[in-house]
């Protein structure tokens, strides 16, 4: 029986997460977790995501993650693959990272009481790993989004929304709010490791979801699969998808005046420089770029993209693309 498909839609909320093959390693060590998060804030970039709540365990990742634009896929295609590509070549690898499909749960985050049960479910997960010793509190576990969105608004990575978690938590983003923010988290991970029979009871209903929320959200999940067809038609066109990827291509190519691009050599810097500036702005393939630069193949476009953060001259126009956006 074929797998249901995504269901996408503009504003959908997500639990998402997913484990290494066989149950190995995705993270061997800090490096590689930064490496993550390097990439999942290209992602971001790329699609427009925004991130709620995320945590990086040794085997495995969650992320409490909005999609202003039905892409889901498409951006969870880009992250897997990109890490995986990193983390195989730093561990001279090859082959798979990840088992399988990624889940995906969909969230009724107008209910805050949903929204508020998935992120500290997120931000608790080292406590039920038990990989705090000793001491050590929830906020000393650096590999979630809890100490940060408890730290100052300039200390964390722009991707990483943080007004939403605090809300739910009755907090503004505020000195006293975060205080109140770290207290009520810090409380109930010291509970949760008191009594962990009754914590893995309450989260029982979260994992067992296909969706998080009431019955009227799932009835009105199922009608967006059964009427995909009447429901695509209403959606607006996405912004980081091939429509944008023209658009910025028509402005890149007015900021650089670089004439006719099939005149010009495929590895020719104003070439690398709007490839590497494009993709890093939406979602559309190396295809795509080698046809509409005239730069051949998928490979050649990849290279082309990496030589723009190293090459001078390709560096140099890739810096003006990059300061004109906002006028993009």
């Amino acid at each position: 029986m074929p797998r249901r498909p995504r269901l996408e839609y503009h504003g959908a909320v997500y639990h998402v997460m997913d484990r290494g093959d066989r149950g190995e390693d995705i993270f061997v060590d800090h490096e590689d977790r930064r490496r993550f998060l390097r990439t999942l804030g290209q992602a971001c970039e790329r699609t427009g995501w925004r991130v709620h709540s995320f945590v990086l365990m040794r085997n495995h990742y969650h992320l409490l993650l909005e999609t202003p634009e039905p892409n889901l896929t498409r951006g969870m295609h880009w992250l897997q693959t990109t890490y995986t590509v990193r983390h195989n070549r730093r561990h001279n690898l090859h082959g798979h990272l990840f088992q399988g499909r990624y889940k995906a749960i969909p969230v009724d985050a107008e209910a805050e009481d949903n929204f508020a049960t998935v992120s500290d479910y997120i931000h608790l997960n080292p406590v039920r790993a038990r990989l705090l010793r000793g001491q050590q509190r929830l906020r000393d576990y650096v590999w979630s989004s809890f100490p940060v969105l408890g730290d100052a608004p300039r200390n964390r990575p722009p991707w990483l929304e943080a007004a939403r978690v605090l809300g739910v938590h009755g907090a503004k983003d505020t000195p006293s709010g975060r205080r109140h923010f770290r207290a009520a988290l810090e409380k109930r991970a010291r509970k949760e490791l008191k009594d962990t029979v009754s914590a893995s009871a309450q989260w029982k209903p979260l994992r067992e979801a296909w969706a998080f929320g009431s019955e009227q959200f799932r009835r009105g999940l199922r009608r967006r699969w059964t009427e995909a067809g009447k429901e695509e038609a209403d959606l607006l066109p996405a912004r980081h998808d091939e429509d944008e990827a023209a658009r910025l291509l028509d402005k890149g190519l007015a900021a650089t005046n670089p004439g006719d691009l099939r005149d010009l050599r495929r590895n020719h810097p104003v070439k690398a420089a709007l490839a590497a500036f494009i993709k890093s702005r939406t979602t559309v393939t190396n295809r795509w770029l080698g046809e509409k630069l005239a730069m051949g193949s998928d490979s050649q476009v990849s290279r082309q993209c990496q030589r723009a953060l190293t090459n001078p001259e390709a560096a140099v126009w890739l810096r003006k693309l990059k300061n004109a956006s906002g006028k993009v």
